[in-house]
């Protein structure tokens, strides 16, 4: 799995590619958790346009940047997901986390924006 970053205002955008298994879902958690800590809002998009497979260790490392967002008063934004991933997400009940836009340009206006508290 290989990781894209880019920002859009001060929206961390983080895009993965590939499959998030086992040890690259590790690498997927520092990163995202790196990203949160590095910006005030704590607010970081999740581009899954690129992303195959997710496993339990992904959806680990996702409610763990969750976590770490909220404990900032942030939010975590996802975009481009993928019908299996969004069943595996809905089954596990992990739903309510994360925030589901339907494009880039609504996320990061959403996440410039809005805090929760």
């Amino acid at each position: 799995m290989t990781t894209l970053i880019q920002m859009k205002g001060t929206v961390p955008i983080v895009e993965p590619t590939g499959n998030i298994l086992g040890t690259a879902a590790s690498d997927l958690q520092a990163e995202l958790i790196s990203r949160v800590n590095a910006t005030d809002d704590a607010c970081v998009l999740i581009n899954f346009a690129h992303v195959h497979k997710i496993d339990s260790s992904g959806l680990g490392a996702l409610v763990s940047a969750y976590i770490e967002a909220r404990q900032k008063h942030g939010r975590i934004g996802i975009i481009n997901v993928g019908g299996n991933i969004r069943n595996l997400v809905v089954r596990s009940r992990l739903i309510r986390l994360f925030e589901y836009f339907d494009t880039e340009d609504a996320a990061v206006a959403s996440l410039s924006s809005d805090t929760w508290y």
